[in-house]
């Protein structure tokens, strides 16, 4: 029985060991970036959290790729943390060998009204910039990264698929592999048309915070029009909307819709479609039963669009809804991202 219970004990410590190995290092980091600033209160200075492989500190001289992960609208690094238990998905992921060690980094992208976007503007700071330049340069100049493209790979879900499409196509020469899981916005389609209701509020609400209060879809809208179609002179919000209300009359602003579309993706593609092409390897998913009806229709059209661009990708359509099965044990990320990121990136 003593030789029984030494046993046992020594495959405990043995299992603790190995789980303790397996635990990431999450560092809390920030970087200020001269392309943020801006005329608006966005904070220049931008937290980051870093997520270090097990065995980081114990190889000094062993390098690692990277994959960028950009998160949702509403959301941030630190909330991505304590939502989804990123640390501890990442645990799980390298005991089920579902990728090899890696650095996964989150920058926060959260802003004055809930997100960037991942997207250039005037008014609001260069975010696409910063996310591929300067965080970019920031990460490999202090941790021990593989410093070349084809060790580097971008992800993102909802807002942040939508950023991860725009890395893709602006900056293959920085990334060599992305992954949009339900992006949003890849075009005005639908639910999110010409009739959402977000539109009308932000003509009709004049507060910011009566504008949280109203719901999700003026705040949205007024983050992609701060993204999209900044106007310094045009307060609260300082940007123009495509579409405006005169009583029951829905009016459309052509000339801002051109902005518009100048920034979604699906509209974008045949702009960047040689520089999309670049890619090593991109994927695209979305759950069959979405809340917001626009987004399998929109990325079905965006993977249809690269088909008869002949550019290669895979697409997949999986019964879910806009955020289930993201980061559970059997969910997507551990499943299908880490293992993306996996088969395309270079390793050490």
């Amino acid at each position: 029985m003593k030789k029984f219970n030494l046993f046992l004990t020594l495959l405990l410590f043995a299992h603790f060991g190995v789980a303790q190995q397996l635990a990431p290092t999450i560092v809390a980091d920030s970087l200020y970036a001269a392309s943020l600033e801006n005329k608006v209160e966005e904070n220049p200075t931008r937290s980051i959290l870093v997520y270090l492989p097990p065995g980081y500190e114990e190889n000094p001289a062993k390098r690692y790729p990277v994959v960028y992960y950009l998160h949702g609208f509403t959301s941030s690094d630190s909330t991505n943390l304590n939502w989804f238990a990123t640390d501890k998905k990442l645990e799980i992921a390298y005991e089920m060998n579902k990728i090899r060690p890696f650095i996964l980094v989150v920058p926060n992208q959260h802003t004055l009204y809930k997100g960037s976007f991942y997207t250039n503007s005037s008014l609001t700071g260069n975010w696409a910039d910063f996310t591929a330049i300067n965080l970019v340069s920031y990460i490999d100049s202090k941790y021990r990264t593989i410093p070349n493209r084809d060790s580097r790979g971008v992800c993102g879900w909802s807002m942040g698929g939508h950023g991860a499409i725009k890395m893709g196509m602006f900056y293959p020469d920085v990334f060599s592999s992305a992954y949009a899981m339900s992006p949003a916005m890849l075009t005005l389609c639908c639910d999110w048309g010409a009739n959402n209701m977000g539109f009308k509020d932000a003509q009709e609400i004049q507060k910011r915070e009566a504008l949280f209060d109203q719901g999700f879809e003026g705040t949205a809208m007024v983050a992609l029009g701060r993204a999209f179609s900044p106007n310094p002179n045009n307060p609260p919000f300082y940007a123009d909307m495509p579409f405006s209300w005169e009583r029951d009359t829905l009016l459309t602003h052509y000339d801002v819709l051109k902005k518009w579309y100048k920034n979604l993706p699906y509209d974008m593609l045949d702009s960047y479609a040689e520089n999309f092409s670049k890619l090593n390897a991109f994927k695209i998913d979305w759950g069959k039963h979405d809340e917001f009806q626009y987004l399998p229709i929109t990325c079905r059209m965006f993977s249809e669009k690269l088909e008869a661009l002949g550019i290669e990708h895979d697409a997949e359509e999986y019964i879910g809804t806009h955020s289930s099965n993201l980061w559970t044990p059997d969910g997507r990320m551990i499943n299908d991202v880490f293992p993306f990121f996996d088969r395309y990136l270079e390793f050490e």
